[in-house]
């Protein structure tokens, strides 16, 4: 782990992987939480964490760098539902991948709890994780100039959302046709760090 300094009153802090800026993001949403951390934002990404307000950064940094991180609580709150149409045009090239039937891959998608490690690339779009590493797919060769919104897409370890219309190289395996991001909600953001996640296919009695 090493902290870097952003500016006079911000660290990112840089971890191994994305299980541990996981486990880091949610200590440090502890620590604030329990009033021994004063920060004005905890934004975590793929392998590290911003603290944005700190009063004493370089304290942090030499505190964060020596500490022992625990691992992240078991997974609790409510779980938002996603209702899903599998139906996306790289299904089939990710059931080649996987060495499954297009129909498994639903399935298995489907049977996963989803958690979302961080946001980004666009506002509503959540990074998340939860597929055993053996179903990791690449990004198409060749991204798309449009994807369409409410489009269920893999890439790398990670699973996604598009929240509107982009260019994007992620595989398609599906589409729902919930609101992911509205500036009139609060939070806008219908996902958000931590936040458990399960897909629900459309023959379940849901309308993607």
């Amino acid at each position: 782990m090493r902290a870097l300094p952003v500016g006079d009153d911000a660290l990112l802090v840089e971890v191994a992987s994305g299980e541990e800026a996981q486990a880091l993001h949610a200590e440090l949403l502890r620590r604030r939480a329990e009033g021994s951390l004063a920060v004005r934002e905890i934004v975590p990404a793929a392998r590290t964490v911003l603290l944005d307000g700190l009063a004493d950064p370089a304290r942090w940094a030499a505190e964060l760098t020596t500490a022992a991180v625990p691992p992240a609580p078991p997974r609790t709150g409510a779980v938002i539902e996603l209702p899903v149409r599998y139906d996306g045009p790289d299904l089939a090239d990710v059931a080649a991948h996987w060495g499954v039937s297009v129909e498994e891959v639903a399935r298995i998608h489907a049977d996963t709890e989803f958690r979302v490690a961080f946001c980004g690339f666009a506002p509503g779009f959540a990074y998340l994780t939860g597929l055993p590493p053996r179903y990791d797919v690449p990004r198409r060769a060749t991204p798309r100039t449009a994807v369409p919104a409410g489009s269920v897409a893999l890439a790398g370890p990670y699973t996604g959302v598009y929240p509107r219309s982009s260019p994007g190289g992620w595989q398609l395996i599906g589409s729902t046709r919930a609101v992911l991001w509205d500036h009139t909600r609060v939070p806008a953001a219908l996902l958000t760090p931590g936040t458990r996640v399960r897909f629900l296919p459309a023959d379940r009695g849901e309308t993607a």
